[in-house]
């Protein structure tokens, strides 16, 4: 018995619905990332000040800010870096743990999130929101949800 005999193959639907996904979710992360490029930040980057914004005390440790936005640690690092540069964060030890870190937004930063949301926001409505109707939006959010939460059992990437 061969491996290919052990495996339940996709179906032509499955796989023309399979690959609609995964290109769509690929074009569109690029159509969000392009939009944003005047402001001169990644999707990446703004969704880190973006998650730092929403959190009342504009504050999270790295380790939780890396699971929320599905980074490794290392990679939020560098991107950390690119931000603090800009003057948007900076990196503080925590509070109640002196061995954990601290991303913390600061008020320059904010008022980046301020201006940029509105781009960011406009190309979701673009590219996502505004091309499919109410229940069609609603239909992909809890289909990923699934998703989500069976890849995400413990919801560390719930923000």
């Amino acid at each position: 018995m061969s491996v290919s005999d052990d495996v339940k193959w996709l179906s032509e639907s499955e796989q023309r619905s399979w690959r609609a996904i995964l290109r769509g979710t690929r074009l569109l992360e690029t159509a969000l990332d392009n939009a944003l490029g005047d402001s001169g930040i990644q999707l990446s980057e703004y969704e880190i000040i973006s998650m730092l914004s929403e959190n009342p005390s504009r504050r999270l440790r790295m380790s939780e800010l890396a699971a929320m936005v599905v980074q490794s640690r290392s990679r939020l690092t560098h991107t950390a870096k690119r931000l603090e540069a800009r003057g948007w964060v900076a990196r503080e030890q925590c509070l109640g743990d002196r061995r954990g870190v601290e991303l913390v937004l600061t008020p320059s930063g904010l008022a980046a999130v301020d201006e940029i949301a509105r781009v960011h926001v406009q190309s979701v409505r673009d590219n996502l929101v505004d091309i499919m109707t109410p229940e069609q939006f609603k239909a992909i959010g809890d289909a990923m949800g699934i998703v989500r939460d069976h890849l995400d059992p413990q919801g560390l990437t719930d923000a």
